[in-house]
């Protein structure tokens, strides 16, 4: 990933965050046929200093065979992106040297992955990542809601899959290359257009 030092995000707990508010990441492997992506929701732990993701794919799907999983994966995490219109900046009125961009936030994990073929684990491992996504419904859905034996074999469908991760890049783009007078208008731009998540970041990372 191209990251000028002026966009790059070194605290890992912030790069945790975005991973967790954005679980459904991008997963790059390298096989015999080439490059493979999947998507998957995947759980972040603090099981290591980088952490560790947790998830499962379908039976089907041969990410999990040794010959598609063997070397480095990387896992693509966004976060909040956005559209920069010159319009929002304050410069454009008095010199009209100004060009649209995008900004947005996002993290790449890299690691080793690890298949684990194992019907209990991964049943602790849906479990867990039902109860996360199901916390703001107002009756909560749980694996034990349903009947076991459908559960069962639910669960010989699908395998598990963990990547101790080894090392975390994380790219904040927004607008920290600008000046101070256009990241305020910008900022007071994007809150009028409904998009208070960007002008917040924006807003943290100003000089």
């Amino acid at each position: 990933m191209y990251l000028p030092k002026h966009f790059a995000e070194d605290d890992v707990a912030e790069m945790h965050a975005l991973m967790r508010a954005n679980p459904l990441a991008t997963l790059i492997s390298h096989g015999p046929d080439g490059l493979n992506a999947n998507h998957i929701p995947l759980l972040l732990s603090d099981a290591e200093p980088c952490g560790k993701l947790q998830g499962h794919v379908a039976r089907a799907n041969p990410l999990w065979k040794p010959e598609q999983s063997s070397g480095e994966v990387l896992v693509v995490f966004h976060g909040n992106e956005s559209y920069i219109s010159p319009s929002g900046y304050a410069t454009k009125a008095e010199h009209g040297k100004v060009v649209p961009t995008w900004n947005y936030a996002a993290v790449h994990a890299y690691g080793e992955l690890t298949v684990i073929d194992d019907p209990a684990w991964v049943l602790k491992q849906v479990s867990a990542l039902t109860a996360v996504h199901e916390t703001d419904f107002p009756q909560p859905w749980a694996v034990s809601d349903a009947p076991a034996d459908y559960i069962e074999k639910m669960l010989g469908a699908i395998v598990g899959i963990e990547i101790t991760v080894t090392r975390l890049l994380g790219k904040w783009k927004v607008s920290q290359n600008q000046p101070a007078e256009n990241r305020a208008s910008l900022i007071a731009a994007l809150e009028k257009a409904g998009n208070p998540a960007m002008a917040g970041l924006i807003r943290a990372r100003q000089q």
